[in-house]
C-alpha cells in the first residue's frame, strides 16, 4: 500500500505561481512511474506531467514552458512548480504513482487561478 498526500494548492492571481507537493509513504525508488494529473469541473482527468524513473519529465502541451517537476528522494516527495498560471489551469490536481501493476492516487489539491 502507498499513501500520497498532496499540498500546496490555493487561490492565485493570473500570472502567479504555486508549488504543489506530493509526499509518499515510501521511497520514491519504489515507483516505476509518477505523475501529476488535473481535473477541471465537467472535464476528464488529464495528465499534466509524467515522471519516469529516469530521464526528463514529459509535460502536456498546455503547460510546457510554465510547469516543471522535481523529486526529493530524501523526503519521498514529488513537486510540481507551476508558473505563469492561467485561469484555465484551475482544477483539482492529483499525484499518481505506479508500483508494479498498481496505481495509487492522492486525494487531490485545489488550484484556483482567478483575479
Amino acid at each position: 500500500q502507498v499513501q500520497l498526500v498532496e499540498s500546496g494548492g490555493g487561490l492565485v492571481q493570473p500570472g502567479g505561481s504555486l508549488r504543489l507537493s506530493c509526499a509518499a509513504s515510501r521511497s520514491l525508488f519504489s515507483f516505476n512511474a509518477m505523475g501529476w494529473y488535473r481535473q477541471a469541473p465537467g472535464k476528464e482527468r488529464e495528465l499534466v506531467a509524467a515522471i519516469r524513473s529516469s530521464g526528463s519529465p514529459n509535460f502536456a502541451d498546455s503547460v510546457k514552458g510554465r510547469f516543471t517537476a522535481s523529486r526529493d528522494f530524501a523526503k519521498n516527495t514529488v513537486y510540481l512548480q507551476m508558473n505563469s498560471l492561467k485561469p484555465e489551469d484551475t482544477a483539482v490536481y492529483f499525484c499518481k504513482v505506479s508500483m508494479g501493476p498498481n496505481d495509487y492516487w492522492g486525494q487531490g489539491t485545489q488550484v484556483t487561478v482567478s483575479s
